[in-house]
């Protein structure tokens, strides 16, 4: 695992200060970074429903299987 810097948010949560950017990236890209990155212990990936791409599925896939 990755020891990485912590980030307080405002709420009192922590979150890792690295993380894996997933703005602007297309479906059909965006499978291998994640499950890369999760694989090499980044837990941090940032996504949101607006970017419109498959991380979610990515994520889902990479820890179930």
């Amino acid at each position: 695992m990755m020891t990485e810097k912590m980030i307080t948010l405002n709420n009192g949560v922590e979150i890792p200060q690295l993380a894996l950017g997933t703005w602007i990236v297309d479906d059909n890209k965006v499978a291998e970074p994640v499950k890369t990155a999760i694989r090499l212990g980044y837990c941090h990936v940032d996504t949101a429903q607006a970017y419109a791409n498959e991380v979610i599925c990515c994520i889902k896939k990479v820890i179930l299987f």
